[in-house]
């Protein structure tokens, strides 16, 4: 794997997800909450998100995809969905990255369908400048340029998941 310097540091990532749980807790205090991450790019940050969130915690997940490789399909594919029942319950829907916006929508609209009493937003990171569906996001971690990123869960073609700093992929050697 060909990459630059890290992007971001596994250090800047663990201080934003820390002050992003604090900031959930105080906003859901004397309340429970389901927080529903979204495989496989998220499994990284919800793990160390939901660990850090000091209110109760029910955790679900969906499995997502919507790219091949480096590009986005546009076919949003739902291979596994939740499994809880959202209906009058505060859901936190935790997802690793939004870009186009168009995965992020169609899951935040399968969730408003199923009439929970709150719907927030959580990413680590945003691509601004690829945003075709403006989505409402309530908790935003980094924003970063328009270029493809691996690490901390997310991927190229399945690979580089594993790194603790986020780097920008310059391709395969």
């Amino acid at each position: 794997m060909i990459t630059g310097k890290p992007l971001l540091t596994s250090e800047q990532i663990h201080k934003k997800v820390a002050e992003l749980a604090d900031r959930i807790s105080q906003d859901y205090h004397a309340k429970e909450i389901i927080a529903v991450g979204i495989l496989k790019g998220s499994f990284m940050f919800f793990a160390d998100l939901v660990r850090a969130i000091k209110v109760p915690v029910t955790v679900d997940f969906m499995v997502v995809s919507s790219y091949l490789k480096d590009t986005s399909t546009g076919e949003v594919k739902i291979h596994c969905d939740m499994k809880e029942e959202l209906s009058g319950k505060h859901i936190l829907l935790i997802d690793d990255i939004i870009d186009t916006g168009i995965s992020l929508n169609y899951i935040r609209e399968r969730i408003i369908s199923r009439m929970p009493a709150s719907l927030k937003i959580c990413i680590l990171l945003d691509k601004k400048n690829r945003r075709i569906v403006d989505v409402p996001v309530d908790y935003r971690g980094f924003e970063v340029p328009d270029e493809f990123v691996v690490g901390y869960g997310l991927d190229y073609d399945n690979k580089y998941r594993n790194l603790p700093h986020i780097a920008i992929f310059k391709g395969e050697v």
